[in-house]
């Protein structure tokens, strides 16, 4: 397994990290992502650490606690061999002051999470997204307390914007608290978005991307194809966190062709492929997988190990190359006044 330094952190962390997401399965949301259970979460947490997978993602929302709950039973007895990655923003409760970034909200949220987990020190800890009625000043003045406690190690952001990202990196440097150093953020091969901006800041800053849902809810898993129907998954159930109006069918099946080609050419799944063009782009750090059972774990886990030629990533960066939006169009036409990140090796 390869690992890569979070950002501009000391922290060195898988090129894949497990997403629990799957465990618990409390709502409709959750169910359709799975329902793996204690014993089932014990087994493919065994399977990660023999494969130097040492970094457990989740989040204190996911199917509300359950998520946190299940890990914390599992890694029992393991906690020294991992590295433990959660989050809180997002609602659990209708209680008034149970959302979002406040000071109260994210003491409380850590407390409780530590506590679901079993553990005394949350690795890495994440604002689920940005809370824009907060001042960044007091999430933060909060965050840095909890890391200067040792409740937390490393502080990490979702979801946020350019100017989300670089005010909060601002606001740290101004007052000498911890910094954001990962961004966990949306990103795969039919939604580059996240070239646009969000990779040059982290490139500029040093922030090191942990890419959830690399395979776009499973759109790259290889069960769609041209042509047949849409299999009864995750999407078509309504468990899918990327909503379908951001992924056209044409978009999908000209990449789906290419990754055809290119799996030929590997001998690799798509899915691997998939993955695989993601570990050579620039700031991602890690990509976060997930699986409801070992069969599942064990192709993802085949994505590392080997490396796309030139000719196959810049025949995959054509087939999935969209129109940015302004002001980057305009942007791309002055090269020479912008540094672009460099996509891939000569």
């Amino acid at each position: 397994m390869e690992y890569r330094q979070l950002g501009a952190s000391g922290l060195r962390v898988p090129v894949l990290s497990f997403g629990t997401a799957t465990f618990g399965g409390a709502g409709n949301f959750f169910k359709a992502w799975g329902s793996t259970q204690v014993n089932e979460a014990s087994r493919l947490i065994d399977v990660c650490l023999d494969s130097g997978v040492n970094l457990f993602d989740t989040a204190n929302t996911y199917s509300k606690g359950l998520s946190e709950e299940i890990l914390g039973k599992a890694i029992k007895g393991k906690r020294e061999k991992l590295l433990i990655s959660t989050k809180c923003t997002f609602r659990m409760t209708d209680e008034i002051n149970d959302y979002g970034s406040s000071r109260f909200n994210i003491i409380r949220s850590c407390e409780q999470s530590l506590s679901r987990l079993g553990v005394d020190t949350i690795d890495i800890y994440h604002m689920h997204g940005f809370d824009a009625n907060t001042p960044v000043y007091e999430l933060l003045s909060a965050l840095n307390n909890l890391v200067e406690s040792g409740k937390v190690r490393y502080i990490a952001c979702s979801n946020f914007s350019g100017w989300h990202l670089m005010k909060s990196l601002s606001t740290s440097e101004r007052y000498g608290w911890a910094k954001y150093v990962g961004h966990q953020a949306y990103y795969s091969l039919v939604n580059r978005d996240f070239e646009w901006e969000l990779m040059p800041l982290g490139i500029d800053q040093g922030v090191g991307t942990l890419v959830w849902s690399p395979l776009a809810s499973g759109l790259l898993s290889g069960k769609y194809r041209r042509g047949k129907p849409q299999p009864d998954a995750r999407v078509a159930q309504g468990g899918s966190p990327v909503p379908g109006f951001v992924v056209s069918d044409d978009l999908l099946y000209r990449i789906v062709d290419v990754l055809d080609e290119v799996s030929k050419e590997t001998g690799k799944t798509i899915a691997q492929v998939a993955l695989n063009w993601l570990l050579q782009r620039p700031t991602v750090v890690s990509i976060i997988i997930g699986a409801r059972n070992e069969e599942q774990l064990q192709d993802n886990l085949g994505a590392t190990g080997w490396n796309l030629t030139t000719d196959q990533v810049k025949r995959l960066d054509a087939a999935s190359e969209v129109p940015p939006v302004y002001p980057y169009w305009h942007q791309r036409q002055q090269y020479g006044l912008n540094s672009a990140p460099k996509l891939y090796k000569d």
